[in-house]
């Protein structure tokens, strides 16, 4: 038995005890999406189509399988979907032309020695597969964030049930700021935990701090976490207006049965 094999059913045994249902749920979907990543990474290399459409068509299926395959399928999860959507073709637009400004994308110098065997000619365009990465990367993040307030706002719906949709907007905002400052944090300490190593190399060249922020590599990966993080905040409004306007359309709908009963 491997290591991996042995983590694996750790983790297994744990969602399980945890989870339950939910849990195993859960972990066959971090098999399914690493399967639609890779028929992602597929389709980008051997496709003539645009890699962000397809990056926005493999986003709405883990955003799916993440909301509707753990979670079931009800208000919360269809406008927890819905907000994701919106705040990816957003975002994905706003760091196209980020990409394009910066002109971060493809290899740095400190990785010249290691790609010097290989050919660079791969025929893809690496603007828009940077942009496509800072997505991916941040699917995650925005999809927990989405379910986290429609979650949220349902309970507080349940408890007050004559509250206003303004109140129940602000409640979402209020619940979002909590969310907010510990969402970024992680994804910038997942940034520096991956590039330790690069960081400790730039130490050893004796880089100065200017030579590591202009470095390519290094700018590349803070405009993603900067970028992910304007996702983990554009998340935050955008799911408590849709979910404070359908729940709202949805307790309307309510009394009008009600009242015809009546």
């Amino acid at each position: 038995m491997n290591t991996l094999t042995l983590l694996s059913i750790i983790l297994f045994v744990l969602m399980i005890l945890i989870g339950g249902n939910r849990g195993v749920r859960s972990f066959i979907s971090l098999f399914i999406n690493f399967g639609i990543l890779m028929l992602t990474v597929i389709l980008m290399l051997d496709s003539d189509v645009n890699p962000m459409i397809i990056t926005i068509v493999s986003c709405a299926v883990i955003s799916c399988i993440n909301l509707f395959f753990i979670n079931d399928v009800n208000r919360k999860t269809g406008t927890a979907f819905l907000s994701t959507i919106v705040t990816i073709v957003i975002l994905l637009l706003f760091i196209d032309f980020v990409s394009s400004v910066s002109m971060t994308q493809g290899f740095g110098e400190e990785q010249s020695d290691a790609l010097a065997p290989f050919s660079l000619f791969v025929g893809v365009d690496f603007a828009k597969i940077g942009a496509s990465v800072v997505i991916i990367s941040t699917i995650g993040a925005i999809t927990e964030v989405a379910i986290s307030i429609t979650s949220s706002m349902g309970e507080t719906l349940k408890h007050h049930p004559a509250i206003s949709r303004k109140e129940l907007f602000l409640s979402g905002m209020r619940i979002g700021k909590d969310i907010l400052g510990t969402d970024t944090n992680t994804l910038f300490f997942a940034f520096f935990g991956g590039y330790l190593a690069l960081l400790i190399w730039f130490k050893d060249l004796h880089y100065t701090l200017g030579e590591i922020v202009n470095s390519r590599i290094f700018g590349s990966e803070m405009i993603t976490i900067f970028c992910a993080g304007i996702g983990v905040a554009l998340i935050i409004p955008i799911t408590s207006w849709i979910n404070a306007y359908f729940s709202m359309k949805a307790r309307e709908k309510q009394q009008n049965v009600k009242q015809e009963d009546i």
